[in-house]
């Protein structure tokens, strides 16, 4: 199964639209969001051509292949006009030698850890800058920003295959990679 991996669309039609002629050209399987779907959240401008219904809409538009995790932005309210589940505060997908624990981070990141052991990957955007970083703990991921990066990144989100995740601009792109050793 293949999977892409996007966090912080933040209510911009404009790059979600982007965002799912992407996760089409790429053939995945399902998508996995890791929060911030709909608001901007009052530390961000707001994005470009910002427009939460019409990102419920493109986004309702292929609910079958989307789990979700609760971003900080995320409210029961969204839950009401979007139609997969979006209130999880994790997800749990097992590897052959460990875990991808996926969340958010504004509760579980590096500075709190969830139960984490050696082969685990803990999987967040809420920062919106791109991230691998291996501790010796965990690995630490994070796809960065679709509509709003920071610390000069791109627009981006991720791909994982089983075997190999691609860090990926917008247009398709590749500038990073990462086959774990536990897979």
């Amino acid at each position: 199964m293949k999977l892409m991996i996007v966090s912080d669309i933040h209510g911009s039609a404009f790059y979600c639209k982007k965002l799912i002629e992407a996760y089409k050209k790429e053939g995945c399987d399902r998508m996995l969001l890791l929060g911030d779907i709909l608001y901007h959240g009052p530390r961000n401008d707001l994005p470009k051509e910002y427009a939460p219904k019409e990102v419920i809409e493109m986004l309702n538009g292929i609910k079958e292949e989307i789990f979700c995790v609760r971003g900080n932005c995320d409210t029961e309210v969204d839950q009401m006009v979007l139609s997969f589940p979006v209130l999880a505060d994790y997800a749990v997908i097992p590897m052959k030698k460990g875990l991808i624990y996926a969340t958010h981070g504004h509760v579980y990141n590096n500075g709190k850890l969830p139960p984490i052991m050696k082969n685990d990957i803990l999987l967040h955007g809420h920062t919106h800058v791109p991230v691998c970083e291996k501790f010796d703990t965990h690995t630490y991921m994070n796809p960065g920003s679709v509509s709003i990066p920071k610390e000069n990144s791109a627009n981006s989100y991720m791909t994982f295959d089983g075997e190999t995740f691609l860090w990926k601009t917008l247009d398709g792109d590749v500038y990073l990679e990462y086959t774990p050793d536990n897979i």
